[in-house]
């Protein structure tokens, strides 16, 4: 007589219904939100940091860049490995709570280091945001749904962008209040972050890893010379481990460094958009927290949603749609900078900007849903924190400080339009993130996890 077996009940988000999965979209869309509003707002109130407390654009560089990056990006890791192990929402609740104190501390300062130190904090806090909300999302929805999903989250980097520099420039500039300033602005939107947490908390559950992946490939899924990469679902590997699994992937290292010079272009020009308005145009920053609100926003927004929708519908049939996507977009998305760079007046700028910072963009959606698949379930945010270590160490500490540093240099010769020559130097890199995303076009099929 047989042994009768129980089958194991359905992961939990097997069990999730539809409306549930918008719900835990929802929440980490607007943790991802505060993420870079929290980050995005010292772009706008650089312009009255800088009169208050006489900073150079060598100095507002390294705020923006080196003292957030740092460890932002070299906690992800550790931070990610637990994340792998442990409850991924209360991780990010945590998270949560430390970068949106931190932000508020940034109203408080009285010179450079205090203010350096501060925005290191907001870093600390942030490093534990983005690696477990890309693996929840992977456990929540579906293969062939996950670059939509992806997409949609990542609109929080264009909303919560746009937000922090609109809400900036209007505290900031006396709309709200004549009573408050660019102290004010970090207080509030810092306070605002912390009341979230508890609420994210207590409405997004943890869900079971991997329940939604396949089992098994099929018949056409599996490449002519396999690559053996999986390990039991239940193991809880090393960095190193996760390390030499990706070592074998090449897909992973030319999408990461595609990524990373894109971003050294994309956060460097978010950073400093704002002052090349101010100072090319001679807009007050009301007006130009209106001006660049309205291009990450719209720009931002459209370029992430249709490079998800695109991603999920050319990848379904073919793998290399998830590379060459965003390829095509770096590719068309540098001579429109430039142009726009170029631009007679503010009007005309903000029409010019908006489609390449689109297109600077649609790589989240495609890339990220890849990311998930170069990886097992139980790899994914360690994973995730080794590309976020090397593209936001780069393109966040590198590219923001790059440009302002070159700003810097160009000042004697240019002036005021010193900034308008370093952004468009630095809208060089969308050709080589390109090139580089062909590249991993070419194996990216054989690099899938099956």
């Amino acid at each position: 007589m047989s042994k009768k077996t129980t089958p194991a009940s359905p992961p939990a988000a097997t069990q999730t219904t539809a409306g549930y999965r918008a719900w835990v979209l929802a929440m980490l869309f607007i943790v991802y939100a505060f993420n870079f509003l929290d980050r995005q707002i010292i772009s706008i109130l650089a312009i009255p940091i800088q009169d208050e407390l006489g900073l150079t654009d060598r100095q507002l560089g390294l705020l923006g860049g080196i003292a957030f990056a740092a460890l932002y990006s070299t906690l992800g890791v550790p931070i990610a490995w637990l994340a792998d192990r442990k409850s991924r929402t209360w991780i990010i609740t945590v998270s949560l709570v430390l970068w949106s104190g931190f932000t508020a501390v940034s109203g408080t300062v009285q010179n450079f280091w205090q203010l350096f130190f501060a925005r290191v904090g907001v870093g600390v806090g942030e490093a534990g945001g983005v690696a477990p909300s890309y693996s929840l999302i992977a456990d929540y929805f579906p293969p062939e749904k996950r670059a939509r999903a992806l997409a949609l989250y990542s609109l929080g980097i264009p909303i919560g962008s746009a937000f922090g520099v609109i809400a900036g420039a209007m505290i900031a500039g006396g709309v709200v209040s004549d009573n408050l300033d660019w102290r004010a602005a970090f207080l509030m939107v810092g306070i605002a972050g912390i009341v979230i947490a508890p609420i994210f908390k207590l409405t997004v559950r943890e869900p079971a890893r991997g329940g939604l992946d396949k089992a098994a490939p099929t018949a056409e899924e599996i490449p002519a010379d396999p690559v053996e990469t999986s390990v039991p679902s239940a193991a809880s590997p090393s960095f190193f481990a996760v390390l030499a699994l990706l070592a074998k992937k090449p897909s992973f290292w030319f999408l990461t460094f595609g990524a990373t010079f894109s971003s050294m272009m994309g956060y460097g020009s978010f950073f400093w958009l704002p002052s090349f308005f101010a100072r090319s145009f001679g807009i007050g920053i009301v007006e130009t927290g209106l001006l660049f609100g309205t291009v990450l926003f719209i720009g931002g927004s459209l370029g992430i949603l249709l490079g998800g929708i695109i991603g999920d519908r050319l990848g379904a049939g073919k793998k290399s749609a998830y590379a060459i996507v965003p390829a095509i977009a770096f590719f068309l998305a540098f001579p429109l900078y430039v142009a726009g760079i170029l631009a007679p007046s503010p009007v005309i700028a903000v029409f010019l900007f908006i489609i390449p910072t689109g297109l600077g963009l649609a790589w989240l959606g495609p890339t990220l849903s890849a990311f998930q698949h170069l990886a097992p379930p139980n790899m994914r945010a360690m994973a995730s924190a080794t590309f976020l270590l090397i593209n936001n160490l780069l393109g966040i500490g590198i590219g923001i400080y790059v440009l302002g540093e070159l700003s810097t240099i160009l000042q004697p010769a240019f002036g005021d339009n010193s900034l308008r020559y370093s952004v468009m130097i630095g809208a060089s890199l969308y050709v080589v993130a390109g090139l580089l995303f062909l590249m991993a076009s070419r194996t990216l099929a054989k690099d899938w996890e099956k």
